[in-house]
């Protein structure tokens, strides 16, 4: 296969756009793109590999394994070692913990698993993962595992077959891809299934240069259709955001972009010139190694910070990426890549050790918790553990009354009217023993943290709540449809309050109707004749609560942070509540931040106390502070 420096250039411009990106340059809002138009290369690249070397009965599984583990392997695992003892001195135990497993999952390529499992990739607090970036090369490395297993099956009924077989599975792993980025945009994001079509089209362009060894258009074709590709690219990263669903038919946009560019970039084309320039093909041979160093830093540097990076920080350790993935292509890189300094024994053997060395590592960190002992606990009145609030509320107040509750478990098993089998467990909890509910509380744990402050501030009123985690409260989802009829057809419920976490609802939700399904919902209980309140979100900070109390130099202790950082990750969510308050307005907000945010920060403590058991849930004094806030502000609740 014929060299092409312009590959090289597409490589350089792809890491630059997903390394300003996670820097937080607002221009480059749609710079994840990045890891789209890698794919789309990567499948281009390794598959025109293997498809002449099975032409030419050449190849060798064995072979082609060692080859993928000369190209990742040395210089992932260098970065990831490095990453250990500054884990140990900066990172919390709980954040030191989930990187022990991350320590696990990388060398295993499964830490994409790993991430989908604990949060989603925009979440807050995300970011702050050193390893978080190897999720792409998770879902690479899955492919490559796959990929050549089915090629060398499948050879035997020729190219034809095998291409149409591929264009069936890019098809359905496309439509999944769009149907879970509205759905499950979690799973969306991070898994083989749904990322697979982004590679299968760089596996076409290998298809066709296999066959036509060259596009056969004339040059005008060939500057104008290598343009449009390389416009499609630049147009995704600046015209394209976190709200986008990703992957999706949107993703379209840049990965066809990419396949443009591979197709039609030939000599004297424009964009040839240009990513063909001899810095730009610099910079495309040390991509790989700019993006591995790239999360390190930039992840580390807000762990001491606690808030989004300023513009003289980025700089700098964007200007620090350069020499550094120089020298790492140069010195890390370059001798493992060249078969003569290696053997395939030592490669095996050094990639086994250094796995095992990993998977160790990782065990301990995780089965130690994180090396608790690392810091010295200086821990602040007011925090208390889930289990601890949770007993707090049980052994104060009352299980529901409603013959649905299984009382022994603290639960009420919503049974689905379709199958007649039990939904997920709903908590239930209620203020006033066997007397009548005057007030609902709806939605997930953003709901339940509400129910103790409230259920003490208003003590002539029986409060309830009805938790259901990780799903939007809405009259038609199938978990909530009996609670909402519940309520509907009650007479001495007169008020219901809302409340979710940004994360879990509206935040990060890409389903275009979730805005009119609350609105349905919220218009339904009105009519009814009851008061809905809609309570927004508390701060979710960046960090958990150990932060705020476990102490030890050169570790920062941090209680607050950026109220302009908390505003960015609310604003769509907020501004969600006000279309759908304009729509409804005997809908009454209730907003929360204001009450732990001054003009500047927002603080986990208020008066000396501790207000979150974790970095978004309130803790029994953030409740009932919270609680009496609410009613201050809203005294018709005790009518």
């Amino acid at each position: 296969m014929r060299y092409r420096p312009e590959i090289d250039g597409l490589r350089a411009i792809a890491v630059i756009s997903v390394i300003l990106f996670h820097a937080g340059f607002e221009t480059f809002s749609g710079g994840l793109i990045g890891v789209d138009v890698f794919f789309v290369i990567s499948g281009y690249l390794i598959s025109s590999i293997m498809l002449s070397e099975m032409d030419e009965k050449k190849f060798n599984l064995i072979n082609f394994y060692v080859r993928r583990m000369r190209r990742i392997l040395p210089a992932l695992f260098f970065i990831m070692a490095l990453c250990i003892p500054f884990a140990w001195i900066w990172l919390v135990p709980s954040n030191m913990k989930d990187f022990s497993q991350s320590l696990i999952a990388v060398p295993t390529f499964s830490s994409n698993i790993l991430f989908w499992s604990e949060t989603g990739y925009f979440h807050p607090t995300a970011q702050y993962k050193p390893l978080l970036h190897t999720w792409s090369l998770a879902v690479e490395e899955q492919y490559y595992i796959l990929f050549p297993l089915f090629l060398m099956l499948a050879w035997q009924f020729g190219k034809r077959w095998i291409l149409a077989t591929l264009i069936v599975v890019a098809l359905l792993s496309l439509g999944v891809a769009h149907w879970a980025s509205y759905n499950m945009p979690v799973a969306a994001f991070y898994l083989l299934p749904t990322r697979g079509w982004e590679i299968l089209l760089g596996v076409f362009v290998a298809f066709y240069f296999n066959r036509h060894k060259s596009v056969h258009f004339r040059q005008a074709t060939n500057q104008v259709l290598s343009a449009v590709g390389f416009t499609l690219i630049l147009f995704s990263i600046f015209a394209y955001n976190e709200q986008t669903p990703f992957p999706s038919l949107f993703t379209l946009v840049p990965t066809i972009g990419a396949v443009l560019v591979i197709l039609f970039t030939h000599k004297n084309t424009f964009v040839h010139r240009l990513l063909s320039h001899s810095l730009m093909v610099g910079m495309g041979l040390a991509s790989y190694s700019a993006y591995l160093w790239h999360q390190p830093l930039l992840a580390y540097a807000k762990n001491l910070t606690m808030r989004q990076l300023s513009f003289s920080l980025s700089g700098i350790f964007l200007v620090l990426i350069v020499p550094l993935s120089y020298l790492t292509w140069r010195y890390v890189e370059k001798p493992f890549r060249n078969g003569g300094n290696f053997s395939t024994q030592t490669i095996l053997s050094l990639s086994l050790f250094g796995t095992l060395i990993f998977i160790i590592l990782g065990m301990a960190g995780n089965l130690n918790n994180g090396y608790k002992n690392r810091f010295v606990l200086d821990e602040i009145e007011g925090w208390q553990s889930h289990k601890e609030y949770h007993k707090y509320i049980d052994d104060n107040y009352f299980i529901c009354s409603p013959n649905e509750i299984a009382k022994e478990a603290l639960t009420w098993f919503v049974v689905d009217e379709d199958t007649g089998e039990p939904n997920e467990i709903v908590r239930c909890n209620q203020s006033k023993k066997d007397t009548t509910i005057d007030i609902a509380l709806v939605g997930d744990s953003h709901a339940e943290h509400l129910f103790l402050g409230l259920a003490e501030a208003l003590t002539d009123k029986n409060v309830v709540y009805y938790s259901q985690g990780g799903t939007t409260p809405t009259f038609d989802n199938p978990k909530y449809k009996k609670i909402f009829k519940h309520l509907l057809a009650s007479d001495t419920i007169g008020t219901v309050i809302f409340g979710m976490v940004i994360q879990g609802s509206l935040g990060s939700s890409r389903d275009k109707n979730i805005e009119n399904k609350i609105l349905n919902t919220v218009n339904m209980l009105i009519a009814s004749g009851k008061d809905v309140y809609f309570a927004d979100d508390v701060p979710i900070f960046p960090f958990g609560v150990e932060r705020c109390q476990w102490t030890k130099w050169p570790f920062i202790k941090k209680c607050d942070t950026d109220k302009e950082f908390i505003d960015s990750t609310q604003g769509f969510y907020l501004r969600s509540l006000e279309h759908v308050k304009q729509s409804a307005p005997r809908l009454r907000l209730i907003h929360l931040k204001e009450h732990l945010c001054d003009e500047q920060t927002c603080s986990m403590v208020h008066n000396g106390l501790l207000m979150y058991r974790d970095h978004n849930h309130l803790s029994i004094y953030g409740s009932k502070y919270i609680g009496a806030q609410i009613v201050a502000e809203y005294p018709e609740l005790r009518d």
